[in-house]
């Protein structure tokens, strides 16, 4: 019999029963840091504390350590190499009620800063990850929760391509290639103003004001170099999306939110 993937298992059912690590990691009387190492595969849990998290799941400890949860489809087992097999596409997972904000936060960013010469496509996908882990670091919620993807030129919003190509279809934006130092570029234009009433929180505003301030006069290559230097993406497998909870382990390179009068070093 196949042997259980109990980090994976325990982050599933985390993620299922909408729990944060942080949470956990006091019921578990340890650090957050090292309840990451749990469900990094990198800490064994000790039999109280496997009975402590099966308590908190509801799961009967038997059923817990073999991996068995009935409200999940399925147990979660290491699987056995696969050759040749094509990798399925990553599923667009934001929300439904967040694609209308997508849509109004990208508007937002182009009629603020699209005009740039510098802001191509991929300078937008580095716009739109850092205005979303670093409002998730700084107030612990999501304000588009879109998914990123780790790959050679940084997180890649997997949504993007759906959510323009249907604005375009809408006429909402238009696209148009462009040179930027002799190398070619993708460039949207806002055709319409964004709504700003789907940013509710006036928090979520100035956010994407300060990270436009901060990082929109950067082109692709110094987005990409900064993006290389955050834990989510360092930790992050090859084409697997990226851990919004890795932002609470970033260095001080990266780090944006204020733990206790200065950033917190992990």
């Amino acid at each position: 019999m196949p042997a259980i993937n109990m980090s994976k298992f325990i982050q599933q059912l985390r993620k299922k029963r909408n729990l944060t690590q942080q949470y956990l990691a006091s019921e578990l009387r340890i650090s957050r840091p090292t309840y990451f190492q749990v469900e990094q595969g990198k800490r064994d849990l000790t039999v109280p504390e496997a009975a402590k998290l099966a308590d908190v799941f509801g799961l009967p400890l038997e059923d817990f350590l073999k991996g068995r949860d009935s409200e999940m489809t399925a147990e979660v087992r290491e699987e056995a190499p696969v050759y040749h097999v094509e990798k399925p596409p990553i599923r667009i997972s934001v929300p439904q009620k967040n694609v209308e904000k997508f849509k109004e936060v990208l508007l937002y960013v182009l009629s603020k800063v699209g005009g740039k010469p510098n802001i191509g496509e991929t300078v937008l996908y580095k716009l739109l990850y850092f205005i979303d882990f670093d409002f998730y670091e700084k107030f612990e919620r999501q304000l588009i929760g879109a998914t990123y993807v780790k790959n050679y030129f940084g997180p890649t919003p997997v949504e993007f391509k759906v959510v323009v190509d249907h604005m375009i279809r809408k006429g909402e934006i238009e696209k148009v290639r462009s040179k930027y130092f002799n190398h070619s570029q993708t460039k949207y234009l806002a055709v319409r103003k964004p709504d700003l009433t789907k940013l509710k929180d006036a928090r979520e505003l100035q956010h994407i004001d300060e990270v436009l301030s901060r990082l929109s006069d950067k082109n692709a290559m110094e987005l990409s170099e900064y993006s290389h230097e955050d834990v989510p993406w360092i930790v992050a497998e090859e084409n697997k999306a990226l851990d919004y909870e890795a932002v609470f382990y970033r260095t001080p390179k990266t780090s944006v939110r204020n733990y206790d009068g200065q950033n917190e070093i992990l």
